[in-house]
C-alpha cells in the first residue's frame, strides 16, 4: 500500500502548519523571546549577527556624531587641545574604540575624558544597552544549546507495532529504548488513536484522538528505562481495537501516536520523543525478538535486534469474535 500523510512523522515532527492567522501574528511579538528560540538555528545565528553587527555601527556612528560636532577630528593631532574621546579622528577609529569600549578590552590608546558631558551619557548608554542586548541575545542561544530535543534523538521506538497474544490476551505492542547510559527519570509513555469518525448525528471528527490505555490503572505507564521495554496495550472490550481482526485491518486507517516523557538525568529538563504507526505498520501475529542475554557480571542489549519481530500462532478473528 503507498504510504499515506502522516499526523506525526516517524522522528516525532507534527505535520501541522498554521495559517490564515490574520492580526494573531502579532501575539508571536508579544512573546518575542520564546519565538526565537523556537526559530532553525540558521534564523538565530542571523539575527544574532545582524543585530549586533546594527547595534555596533548604530553607536559607533553615535561616537563619531559627536566627535565631529565637537570638532575632534579637525584637532586629533592638536597636543593643547582636550577631545571628547582621545585619539579619534575618523569613523574606524571611533567603530574601533566602542569595540574596545563593549568588549571591555581597552587597549589605553582611546579614552573618553572629563571634558565631554554627553560622552559620558553615551557610555552610561552603551553600558546599558550593551547588557541587555547580550542578556536577551547571549540567553536566547543558551536556551537553544540546551533544549533537550536532541536527547530525544537517543530514545528508539520499533519501527512496528505487533499484535499477537500474552498471558492468553490480545495486545498490541511496542518496543522503546534508551541508547545512553545516563536515565530517564519518572518516565511515563501515552499512547493516542488517530482516526477519523462519523458521531451519531451526523459529525464528521477528522483526526479525532481517542487514548490508548497502556497500563494507567496499574503503573505500567511509568517506566524504568534502563533497558528495552515492550509498551503492551491490551485489546479487551473498552480498547478501541475491540473488533479489529487480521482481516479488518487491510482496510483499516488509523494511526497510533506515541509520546514518550521524562526528565533528563544530567540537566533536570523535561524532555519528550514521539513516534507513530500507521496501520501498514501493524503486524498482526508476530513477536520481538529478545535483545537482552547475561554476560559475565552484568546485563548486555543486542540493539541489532531491536526492530526483528518472528510470527507466532495468533487467532485471526477480533476479541468481540
Amino acid at each position: 500500500r503507498r504510504e499515506r500523510q502522516r499526523f506525526v512523522d516517524k522522528n516525532g515532527r507534527c505535520n501541522v502548519q498554521h495559517g490564515n492567522l490574520g492580526g494573531e501574528t502579532s501575539r508571536y511579538l508579544s512573546d518575542l523571546f520564546t519565538t526565537l528560540v523556537d526559530l532553525k538555528w540558521r534564523w538565530n545565528l542571523l539575527i544574532f549577527i545582524l543585530t549586533y553587527t546594527v547595534a555596533w555601527l548604530v553607536m559607533a556612528s553615535m561616537w563619531w556624531g559627536i566627535a565631529y560636532m565637537r570638532g575632534d577630528l579637525n584637532k586629533a593631532h592638536d597636543d593643547t587641545y582636550t577631545p571628547c574621546v582621545a585619539n579619534v579622528y575618523n569613523f574606524p577609529s571611533a567603530f574601533l574604540f566602542f569595540i574596545e569600549t563593549e568588549a571591555t578590552i581597552g587597549y589605553g590608546y582611546r579614552y573618553i575624558t572629563d571634558k565631554c558631558p554627553e560622552g559620558i551619557i553615551l557610555f552610561l548608554f552603551q553600558s546599558i544597552l550593551g547588557s541587555i542586548v547580550d542578556a536577551f541575545l547571549i540567553g536566547c542561544m543558551f536556551i537553544k544549546m540546551s533544549q533537550p530535543k536532541k536527547r530525544a534523538e537517543t530514545l528508539m521506538f520499533s519501527r512496528a507495532a505487533v499484535i499477537s497474544q500474552r498471558d492468553a490476551k490480545l495486545c498490541l505492542m511496542f518496543r522503546v529504548g534508551n541508547l545512553r547510559n545516563s536515565h530517564m527519570v519518572s518516565a511515563q509513555i501515552r499512547c493516542k488513536l488517530i482516526k477519523s469518525r462519523q458521531t451519531p448525528e451526523g459529525e464528521f471528527l477528522p483526526l479525532d484522538q481517542c487514548e490508548l490505555d497502556v497500563g494507567f490503572g496499574t503503573g505500567a505507564d511509568q517506566l524504568f528505562l534502563v533497558s528495552p521495554l515492550t509498551i503492551c496495550h491490551e485489546i479487551n472490550s473498552e480498547s478501541p481495537f475491540f473488533c479489529l481482526s487480521q482481516r479488518s485491518l487491510r482496510s483499516e486507517q488509523f494511526e497510533i501516536v506515541v509520546i514518550l516523557e521524562g526528565i533528563v538525568e544530567t540537566t533536570g529538563m523535561t524532555c519528550q520523543a514521539r513516534t507513530s504507526y500507521t496501520e501498514d505498520e501493524v503486524l498482526w501475529g508476530h513477536r520481538f525478538l529478545p535483545v537482552m542475554s547475561l554476560e559475565d557480571g552484568f546485563f548486555r542489549v543486542d540493539y541489532s535486534q531491536f526492530h526483528a519481530t518472528f510470527e507466532v500462532p495468533t487467532p485471526p478473528y477480533s476479541v468481540k469474535e
